[in-house]
């Protein structure tokens, strides 16, 4: 049973994101940086570390990075270095890391999130700097050998690191999708957590409330899954307490996390700087990024999430929470723009895309998108219920899932063959809402008696015996004078 420790004990947290760009290439060597095809077939000598290869840079790899440190208003340098980052696994072909030590590409910045209060907050990041991926290790269940992938050696990456400026498992959460959803949106990253091009590093410690040194740091290796880094960040934070408590000291150490156990387990006692020792990567030249060629990407940057936020509520009037689930994905947002240059009843596209959208995206388990129906034709059904000429009723339940079916068929063939168009005929109304009542008499004595809630009985009857096209408005209207007018 968890004890409450939030009352004597601080929680701090800092991440380090790990992102894959998606360049064509690699980050040193020509092979194709591809995810899912067979072991080994996207290697080189020069991927490999063969004797006698030398690195060369992928000057695409370098915009992507500047791409993410302008989205966070980071300083890019001017002058960064590679280093040489010494450690031994299996999977690591040159037995070193190229990574970036002393001179990352990008330093500072901030990135917004909403916060566990009413105000939003603003994450300090240290630096993002650039790396080459190792390979991957299988290990084979029931044998004694390890096979080694190393087509994901040599893949780019940007490595995120924030301050230790998080004190609660959901800002971690918040900032790791707000990082998923700014590299979609700036295209630098698939951000598939499952495929482990976006995955996250936690180092969390406690300290008393009030205490300004922070406790010993322990950092949870790998994690990619929002779930995965909320659940390990709250088992730390109750672990840790409890050795505090009980005056046991413990030291810096490398963990990972059990989804299965909902635990943490040790790996290896934590490594210092001087351990990897960093040294500049010899064959490697120094990063030059000069302001023309900044000032270009920045030219070519697109919105951002916040960005898309802000327009979503300031020129089509949504509210914050539409303005938050259409900019969940990039192509979301971009439909509903669509979909406004045909109509203005923007708060329409937004039920539509956060309502019968994405219960199909949910059912059919597909991206948005791969929608068939066209942006024309979704304003086409909003500006048709707009108009009365057809049921929200109907369009959502009989009209939409035919478009889905069937791309070639317009939305005028639909109503016309399916007899779909609203029941607008006054008479006609009055006499089906006067058989309605006529066989409900008891229920009729009991609306009339106070139970006004019998209405909505009276209301779907109505609806049944007119299949759904009955004007809802109308049929209120004249159901509350037929009501009115009868007599006990």
């Amino acid at each position: 049973m968890e004890e409450n420790y939030e009352d004597k004990y601080e929680l701090v947290i800092g991440l380090e994101i790990h992102a894959q760009l998606s360049t064509q290439s690699k980050i040193f060597a020509p092979e194709a940086n591809q995810f899912g095809k067979q072991p080994n077939t996207q290697i080189s000598a020069i991927g490999l570390a063969h004797p006698g290869t030398l690195p060369r840079l992928n000057a695409e790899v370098v915009a992507y990075a500047i791409k993410m440190g302008l989205a966070c208003g980071c300083e890019i340098a001017s002058y960064s270095v590679f280093d040489r980052k010494n450690y031994f696994y299996p999977d690591l072909p040159k037995g070193y890391q190229i990574s970036q030590d002393k001179y990352p590409i990008c330093k500072g910045g901030t990135i917004k999130i909403k916060g566990t209060g009413a105000q939003a907050r603003e994450i300090k990041l240290h630096h993002i700097h650039l790396e080459e991926d190792a390979g991957k290790s299988i290990h084979v269940e029931g044998e004694d050998y390890t096979q080694l992938d190393f087509n994901r050696a040599g893949t780019p990456l940007i490595e995120i690191v924030t301050e230790p400026d998080m004190h609660h498992a959901e800002e971690a959460t918040q900032l790791f999708q707000e990082i998923r959803r700014m590299v979609r949106y700036l295209e630098i990253c698939d951000g598939n957590m499952e495929e482990g091009s976006l995955r996250c590093d936690a180092n969390i410690s406690v300290r008393r409330h009030g205490a300004e040194q922070l406790g010993t740091r322990v950092e949870v290796k790998n994690m990619n899954s929002v779930r995965n880094l909320k659940k390990a960040i709250e088992y730390e934070f109750q672990r840790q307490c409890a050795l505090v408590e009980a005056g046991q000291t413990f030291t810096q150490e490398t963990r990972s996390f059990e989804p299965e156990t909902g635990k943490t387990f040790s790996l290896r006692s934590k490594e210092t700087l001087n351990d990897y020792r960093y040294f500049p990567d010899p064959d490697l030249p120094p990063v030059w990024v000069t302001d023309k060629w900044r000032e270009e990407i920045k030219a070519k940057m697109p919105l951002l999430p916040e960005d898309w936020r802000k327009k979503l509520m300031q020129q089509y009037g949504l509210s914050d929470y539409n303005a938050e689930l259409l900019t969940e994905e990039k192509e979301t947002v971009l439909l509903f723009e669509a979909v406004a240059q045909h109509t203005s009843a923007y708060k329409d596209i937004a039920n539509w895309l956060n309502g019968e959208v994405k219960a199909w995206q949910n059912e059919t388990n597909q991206h948005i998108k791969n929608l068939p129906v066209s942006a024309q034709k979704l304003a086409e059904l909003i500006n048709l219920i707009a108009q009365n000429k057809i049921s929200r009723g109907l369009a959502s339940t009989q009209i939409f899932p035919l478009l889905l079916d069937d791309v070639a068929k317009s939305i005028s063939d639909i109503i016309q063959e399916k007899g779909l168009s609203k029941e607008d005929d006054s008479q006609k109304l009055k006499d089906i809402i006067q058989e309605v009542l006529e066989a409900m008499p008891d229920k009729v004595k009991a609306f009339k008696t106070g139970k006004k809630g019998l209405q909505a009985l009276f209301m779907g009857q109505i609806m049944k015996k007119t299949a759904g096209k009955a004007d809802p408005k109308i049929t209120a209207k004249l159901l509350q004078e037929a009501l009115e007018e009868v007599r006990y």
